[in-house]
């Protein structure tokens, strides 16, 4: 799996955020609003929310074969 490790436009680490952002927001039985967790998670850049809410998986779309 390829983790977002930093914001492209400003370069903060975004990568500490990331597990737990996925896990709350596209992984869970009730998902949670992706502004709520970013809030909570102290994701305050604009480009760096943007960062990972638009960051899409796609390994396993790619590279099917394991």
């Amino acid at each position: 799996m390829m983790v977002p490790v930093r914001c492209f436009t400003c370069g903060n680490v975004v990568a500490e955020h990331w597990e737990e952002f996925k896990a709350r927001t596209r992984e869970a039985e009730e998902p949670e609003d992706p502004e709520k967790v970013l809030d909570e998670l102290g994701v305050e850049r604009h480009c760096c929310r943007r960062m990972l809410v638009s960051h899409k998986d796609l390994v396993d779309i790619v590279a099917p074969y394991q």
